[in-house]
């Protein structure tokens, strides 16, 4: 393997509350900035967040480990949570190399929501309680990181109110994927291909390995809109510089703005390209999404009574439905009928 050319990623300190102070505005027009600039930056851990980290890691080895037969086993028709199996996922019609465990909120099946239909709605298959326990733990703890980011970016915005995007994140269609890497062969290096994330704000950490490659915001480059039909970011500017290699720290986040973000700012914030190459060790990330509610509409922060709008739980299911067509999650809501529940929330979100 050759060595990686990188950069040095701006690193901050969170306080433990966020309460529009002088000092907490300074640091969210740093962060901003830091956006701006390299489209990532860098969170440094807490003691606490550390080990909730660094469980939830062993949790996801031992479960890796374990055979696929038994790890296939693992996967609801309720909801997108549970196994991805290396080679499900695609990316601009290829292939990812990936193993993923997709943990989405937990609802049981007696939930109103689950016994209306509601998509993507359901418990998650859990590999055991020790799995369960540790990831639970750790989007607690980074969940508490990503309400004092959107604060802080509102801040940093300028925003005369610092919760007006943490308004959004009430009862949070918070989720995570659970990823695995094998080791590169001489067939092919590619984890993932180049995209960027769907939702809000996306809060990563990643073992001693490496493989994660992110693309600063260049001037003049035209950034696709995932959220409107027909534009995606799936593939492009893959083999095109420049793309910065993130050097694997130890006990930090790593955060960057998802494809809700742009369209909330008007492009102020961009969402960050990405892709993963295999390196010569297996690797495993946790990839943590703070997200509005499913049934929460986001609309652009200067023009909150505009007739743009994204409405989250369409959004989050229809992204999910085109990266897994042949999954039993997407059979059932085309069998079921479920998308007219969509458009039935949206429907009373608007009203």
């Amino acid at each position: 393997m050759t060595s990686e050319p990188h950069s040095p990623l701006q690193t901050f300190r969170l306080p433990a509350a966020v309460r529009g102070t002088h000092s907490d505005r300074a640091l969210g027009r740093a962060l901003v900035a830091a956006w701006q600039s390299d489209g990532i930056f860098q969170i440094r851990a807490t003691r606490t967040q550390q080990e909730a980290m660094e469980r939830a890691l062993a949790a996801s080895r031992a479960f890796c480990r374990r055979p696929l037969n038994e790890k296939a086993l693992h996967v609801s028709d309720l909801s997108y949570s549970g196994y991805v199996a290396s080679g499900e996922e695609e990316t601009a019609g290829e292939r990812d190399g990936s193993e993923i465990f997709t943990v989405c909120p937990d609802i049981p099946a007696d939930d109103p929501r689950v016994i209306d239909r509601w998509p993507c709605h359901g418990p998650v298959p859990w590999p055991s309680p020790n799995y369960a326990r540790a990831m639970k733990d750790y989007m607690r703890v980074v969940g508490g990181i990503g309400g004092r980011l959107l604060r802080l970016t509102a801040l940093g915005l300028g925003l005369d109110d610092p919760d007006r995007l943490t308004r959004l994140t009430t009862d949070g269609w918070h989720h995570m994927r659970v990823l695995r890497f094998p080791p590169a062969d001489a067939a092919s290096e590619r984890g993932i291909g180049a995209h960027t994330d769907y939702g809000l704000l996306v809060i990563a950490a990643q073992d001693d390995v490496g493989g994660l490659h992110v693309r600063p915001p260049v001037p003049g480059e035209a950034r696709g809109r995932n959220w409107l039909p027909g534009e995606s970011m799936a593939g492009r500017y893959e083999h095109e510089e420049p793309w910065t290699y993130v050097t694997p720290v130890a006990a930090v986040f790593t955060v960057f703005p998802g494809d809700i973000m742009q369209f909330m700012t008007g492009g102020a914030l961009l969402s960050t390209p990405h892709k993963v190459r295999l390196a010569a060790r297996e690797r495993h990330t946790l990839a943590y999404f703070h997200e509005p509610a499913f049934d929460a509409v986001a609309r652009p922060l200067d023009a909150p009574d505009s007739a743009e709008y994204i409405h989250y739980g369409t959004h989050f299911t229809r992204m999910f439905m085109r990266c897994y067509p042949e999954r039993v999650t997407t059979a059932r809501i085309e069998a079921e009928g479920r998308l007219k529940v969509l458009d039935r929330l949206r429907e009373e979100a608007l009203a």
